[in-house]
């Protein structure tokens, strides 16, 4: 049975759309920070997450070499015989680090290395579904005010609605529901990655596809072709299909 803290690990995922192992690797990073606070060193650490204890274990990390340039990084292939019989020049050496000392330093450091990874993951999840986007008509729903602007929910994600891509001729009301076409996505933005808009000319574009096609098959046209289409059923004569 999964442990605990996976299980946290896992539903963190879910819910900021990210995969596991990025939050995995979130904590293997902190317990080196913490560890290497608490130790004072420079050697090379590396933590490890198991998956089944939930135990996060750092290792000082030393790779066998003939001869040691840096005493920090490696060690040489006769002292790391005595480790390893079966060491070899390439491979590494790894030592376990006490950790149950590290206590709130562990703690502290943790939480904030946790959060900025995890903030960065979900930045880029949001930049890579999004950037592609740019010109798509989508709906949202004002969330709230922020100065001039809007901060609109996309349902993944809140974006902005600068100033000056609202119209000029609308007022907005918090929890009403708007189309609005995806401006950019401002991958180095501090608050909401996503900006759209109200008045760009494109707007117009989106909705006129998206609206004229129900206009024309209510009327008995080909959605694609329009009216052409139409003319050339009632004649009953051999017409090409009208190229659009």
């Amino acid at each position: 049975m999964a442990n605990l803290l996976y299980q946290q690990i896992e539903m963190l995922s879910r819910e900021k759309h990210i995969e596991p192992e990025i939050v995995v690797s979130a904590i293997e990073d902190a317990m080196v920070v913490a560890a290497r606070k608490y130790y004072k060193t420079e050697e090379n650490l590396r933590g490890k997450f198991n998956a089944e204890s939930g135990q996060v274990d750092v290792f000082s990390v030393l790779t066998v070499v003939e001869e040691v340039a840096d005493p920090k990084m490696e060690i040489s292939l006769a002292d790391a015989k005595k480790k390893n019989p079966t060491a070899e020049v390439g491979t590494e050496i790894l030592t376990a680090k006490p950790t149950d000392v590290l206590g709130r330093i562990a703690a502290q450091t943790a939480k904030q290395v946790i959060l900025q990874k995890v903030r960065e993951a979900e930045r880029d999840t949001i930049y890579n579904e999004y950037h592609t986007r740019v010109g798509e008509l989508v709906t949202v729903i004002v969330k709230r005010a922020e100065g001039p602007d809007l901060i609109v929910d996309m349902g993944r994600t809140e974006a902005r609605l600068p100033k000056r891509e609202q119209s000029k001729l609308e007022t907005y009301n918090i929890g009403e529901r708007l189309r609005v076409v995806i401006k950019m996505v401002d991958r180095a933005a501090k608050g909401p990655q996503v900006i759209v808009s109200r008045g760009d000319a494109s707007l117009v574009q989106r909705l006129f596809e998206m609206e004229v096609p129900e206009i024309l098959r209510w009327h008995g046209a080909d959605p694609v072709c329009g009216a052409g289409s139409r003319r050339a059923h009632e004649s009953g004569g051999d017409e090409p299909r009208q190229r659009c």
